[in-house]
This record gives structure tokens, sequence and C-alpha cells, in this order.
């Protein structure tokens, strides 16, 4: 039976992942779809690290075009990250008929119409539903259970490092720098955090929430940004004492044909979900 063969771009935490499912669930998998999938390649930075999971290093190559000319691939699996040339990378497996799966969010938040129209022309597939709180799914929902009603308003945490923090600086009167330092060396935050704190990460999030829940086209410069590297201790308790808490919430909303939309530090009451 003809195996299904899978070429990767990157192999990092999320890519050791992916490597881990595979691998463990081949069984199901083929009774799934009826054939195994194999992975036949796999781009790396560098052939010489050590990995968080063990690959036959026949199957790595530090040039990505390898994965992506090689025609005995029949999907990419993008989990490098990067913009412009990732976007290259998937734009020509697309043209060569290859479907693509990614959980790169900046690519698909400032790319991913021109990669859809791309997928659509050469009727090939792009799914990205890790690209935004992956463990729910929420994309796979908006785009088909919901595709016939007229959503108004989604509202969200969707950014766990920051999440951690508000809630370490909420429940312990930790100060921001402190409980920053303090998630960098249990790895939750980056060693630079500014993707997370500024907001940039839930930023790209919403534009492709927004732009699949509204059925247009937003982009950064439709969007408030605000992160929460200014919350103070005092802010936290100011709120706590008026039984609010303080996070960092993404809002897409529709007024009749007009769209807001924002990532902010905001209070919320006690007795709301979200705090």
């Amino acid at each position: 039976m003809k195996p299904i063969h899978i070429g990767m771009l990157g192999l990092g935490t999320v890519g050791s992942g992916v490597i881990r499912i595979l691998e463990g669930h081949q069984e199901e998998l083929q009774r799934q779809i009826g054939q195994p999938v194999k992975i036949s390649k796999i781009s790396v930075r560098s052939l010489g690290k050590m990995r968080k999971v063990s690959v036959d290093e026949s199957l790595l190559t530090e040039d990505p075009w390898e994965v992506i000319n090689d025609p005995e691939i029949d999907i990419i699996i993008e989990v490098m990250g990067g913009v412009e040339q990732t976007k290259e990378y998937l734009m020509t497996a697309l043209d060569k008929g290859k479907h693509v799966i990614t959980a790169n969010k900046d690519l698909m938040a400032l790319h991913g119409p021109e990669i859809l129209a791309k997928a659509a022309e050469k009727r090939c597939d792009v799914l990205y539903e890790a690209s935004v709180a992956g463990g729910i799914p929420i994309l796979r929902t908006l785009v088909d259970g919901f595709s016939s009603d007229r959503i108004t308003k989604m509202m969200g945490i969707v950014n766990g490092t920051t999440n951690y923090i508000l809630t370490k600086m909420t429940q312990e009167g930790a100060s921001y720098d402190e409980v920053l330092a303090e998630a960098q060396k249990l790895g939750y935050a980056e060693a630079d955090p500014t993707s997370d704190v500024e907001g940039y990460d839930a930023a790209y999030k919403m534009i492709i929430l927004g732009s699949l829940g509204f059925h247009v086209h937003l982009d950064m410069d439709d969007l408030d940004r605000q992160g929460i590297s200014q919350v103070s201790s005092e802010d936290i308790a100011n709120a706590k004492r008026i039984g609010h808490t303080i996070k960092l919430l993404g809002i897409a909303e529709r007024h009749d044909d007009m769209i807001s939309i924002s990532v902010q530090p905001t209070m919320v009451k006690d007795s709301h979900p979200l705090a």
C-alpha cells in the first residue's frame, strides 16, 4: 500500500511533537485514512544539533528546498516559523500540488488570503488549526460549524504567557518584572518576550479569528494593540478592590457594517468566566 509521504520544515519543540504523534499513532492514522503515513524528509537549521526526539539522520537536510522540491512528498508540515521566506516555501509547495499544514500564526495573519487563494487555485488544502488555540479547536468551528451564522462578537484570552504573568501578579502580589523573570526561567516566556508581552502574538491570533468570523480581510493596521508591560502591581490591586481581575483580552466585534478589533489589558468582573 502506497504511503502518504510527509516533508517537514522545522524540528524544534513543535516539530518534535509532530514526530511523536505521527510515529505513536500509526495504526490509528492508517485506520482513519486507509494508508500509512511516512515522514520522508525534514529540514533543520543544524544537522549536528541535539534533538528532543530520535530521528533517522538520513531524513535530515539543512536545505528546505530539498523538502519542497522532492516529487515524492505529498504534504508539507511547516513548523519552522518565520514569515517572508517561509511564505515563499509554502507558495512553491502549493504550486507543486502539495498540501500544507502550518502552525504559523504570524504568516497566516499577514499573508493568509494570498496563501489560501493559491491553495484554491491549485486545489490543495492549507490547514492551520494549530495557529490559534489548537487544543480547542476554534478555527474549524468558525469555518464549518458557524459558517451560516452571523457572529457579532469574539472575546478571549489567546496568549498563555501573559495570562500566566497576570495570574501570578494577581495571586501573589508580585511585580511584573519579578514574574516575567520567573516565567523566563521556567521556559514559559522567551528570552525576548516582546511578541507575547507587547500583545503581538495575541494580535496575530485575533486577526485570524476576526477574518474567519466576520468573512473579511483584516490586517495589523486594523487592530488596536496594547501589551501588559505597563501593568503594575498597583493596577492589579486597584482592580481587586472593585471586584475585577486584569486580563489581556482579544476582542473582535461587529457593529452593523463596522468592525472593531483589539488586544489590550482589560478589567474583567470576578464573576465573569474569563476572570
